[in-house]
């Protein structure tokens, strides 16, 4: 083997090495829902394998209700948080209006907020006006500063030209957002939606705090009872685990190609 074939060789060995660790707790996971075990371990008879874990959860454990809870409220959250954001990303970059700049700054420094200090007061608003236990309780505090900051970035790389060439041939500002402004901003979207997704899909705290009925809990909630009620069969736990791993993973497979590019696209212009 020659020096260029080790020099290309060993980048590829680590990566392969990196690659297979990264994966193998998800291997881990889904081959210990198919069994009773009560030790983690890579020791699998896959004789023995059995579809009981889940037939358990959906028949017993009312699992579907937290699916299709966390189904809705996730889905609220994309749409709604794709609409806010773009629609003030699109003020932000593509209108001028005194302070918009500092504006926009003390906006982006909610950022560095830690979600953690705000959660008392966000209940505190959300039981005023009634909503505990209520499906926009939990979707709501979704919306913040990163999807306007991503949004805009990607803002600026549209000509200005192209808006005031529609605005000459009557387009109104509805007609100006909605079937100019968004089309071109698809790819961003996308990658503020996987965010979105990911996020309160797998989100604990909130739901935690804000759904005290059992019928209202979404999956993570759902899970994390199931660990403490059956700590010792981690195959009933790996069988909710895998059920909510597998929707954020199989999004992230079809929209990957955009993923990437709404991303790389968002920093073309500051």
């Amino acid at each position: 083997m020659n020096k260029k074939s080790v020099v290309l060789f060993i980048p590829g060995l680590i990566l392969l090495i990196s690659a297979l660790l990264a994966i193998a707790p998800f291997v881990l996971m889904i081959l210990t829902s198919f069994t009773d075990k009560t030790v983690i371990d890579f020791a699998f008879d896959f004789s023995k394998f059995r579809i009981n874990n889940y037939i358990r959860i959906f028949k017993n454990l009312n699992i579907g209700r937290n699916m299709f809870n966390s189904v809705v409220v996730t889905v609220c959250a994309c749409v709604l948080n794709s609409v806010i954001s773009s629609m003030a990303a699109f003020g932000f970059s593509k209108k001028r209006f005194p302070g918009r700049e500092k504006l926009f700054l003390l906006y982006l420094a909610t950022m560095m907020i830690p979600g953690q200090v705000t959660l008392i007061p966000v209940f505190i608003m959300i039981r005023t006006v009634g909503l505990m236990n209520t499906y926009p309780a939990l979707f709501l505090p979704v919306i913040n500063a990163f999807g306007v900051f991503l949004i805009r970035q990607f803002m600026f790389s549209l000509p200005n030209d192209l808006l005031e060439s529609a605005k000459i041939d009557g387009a109104s500002e509805p007609v100006l957002f909605t079937r100019i402004v968004l089309p071109l901003v698809q790819p961003v979207l996308i990658s503020l939606t996987i965010f979105t997704f990911i996020s309160v899909w797998n989100d604990f705290l909130w739901p935690l705090v804000i759904a005290s009925k059992p019928e209202m809990h979404t999956l993570t909630l759902a899970i994390s009872v199931l660990r403490s009620n059956y700590l010792s069969n981690y195959g009933l736990v790996m069988a909710g685990s895998t059920l909510a791993f597998m929707p954020p993973f199989i999004l992230y497979l079809i929209l990957q190609k955009q993923f990437v590019e709404g991303i790389a696209l968002s920093g073309i212009k500051a």
